[in-house]
């Protein structure tokens, strides 16, 4: 159950930041590369650094969400390579490696992040945010550009797990038999919940939002659920390989690697 909804409307006025970080996206000298890659190799080792600096970005610029876009157009180009690499090693079409990367940048990061981070924001704004009795405090409220930051932080680690570790023990994962099958669920429960538990820790830190354990449930959920597919037999990894690099339908096909065939796809 979530907590009882609070009470005032949601802000509709535009963001201001949001023309002034766009147009920042095409300016390389003006993005602050060496601290992204600090932040990116922080959330992997230590996050509540990085949120802890999330602090004095509010303090220093009055604004929680990033106005710097650099974090996002190098997780773009990362997933590019990432979408490149896998593209050459089991497929070897220029158009289907097109079609992998638009996929992976413009729809697994990009479109569902804008969907997950606007979800979590109509969630904290509407029903998370703490009752304050005092009118002369001034009203708070996330913004949404810092729940896109929030997704895209979160995002990383699990971009390092599923798309570059992931990528060198493809083989192996997509493989038959029960030790292939219990790694790849196993890699993708660890991917998702941290997932979760850096969602958590991005809202958890700001000061008027109340119960943001509830953004930690989804791991339970996940916990849950992992030994049922193990017990099914669903292998993540191979799902969506298929899914991505198949052959042509209603033919037996497999997913190559150079001249090896790593996996039997079913008849579609």
């Amino acid at each position: 159950m979530l907590p009882t909804s609070s009470k005032g409307r949601m802000a509709t006025r535009a963001n201001p930041i949001f023309p002034h970080y766009l147009r920042r996206i095409i300016k390389w000298q003006q993005m602050d590369i060496e601290y992204t890659f600090w932040q990116m190799l922080h959330l992997c080792t230590s996050p509540k650094v990085v949120y802890q600096h999330t602090k004095y970005h509010k303090q220093t610029k009055n604004q929680w969400a990033r106005d710097d876009p650099a974090f996002v157009v190098i997780c773009v180009l990362l997933l590019a390579v990432s979408a490149v690499a896998y593209s050459a090693a089991y497929d070897h079409s220029v158009g289907h490696a097109v079609y992998v990367v638009l996929s992976v940048t413009c729809v697994h990061f990009l479109l569902m992040g804008a969907v997950l981070a606007t979800i979590c924001w109509f969630l904290t704004n509407t029903y998370l945010r703490e009752e304050t009795s005092n009118s002369h405090v001034v009203e708070q409220r996330v913004e949404w550009l810092y729940a896109f930051d929030v997704h895209c932080n979160s995002f990383f680690p699990l971009f390092i797990v599923l798309y570059v570790i992931h990528f060198f023990i493809s083989p192996l994962l997509v493989a038959h038999g029960f030790v292939p099958l219990l790694l790849s669920n196993l890699i993708f429960m660890v991917a998702v919940s941290y997932y979760h538990y850096l969602n958590f820790l991005g809202y958890e830190v700001l000061p008027f939002l109340e119960k943001t354990a509830f953004f930690l449930y989804p791991i339970g959920i996940v916990i849950i659920f992992t030994p049922i597919l193990i017990l099914s037999g669903f292998n993540p990894s191979r799902y969506l390989m298929s899914i991505y690099f198949e052959r042509k339908k209603g033919k037996l096909g497999c997913v190559k690697s150079g001249s090896k065939c790593l996996f039997t796809q079913p008849h579609i």
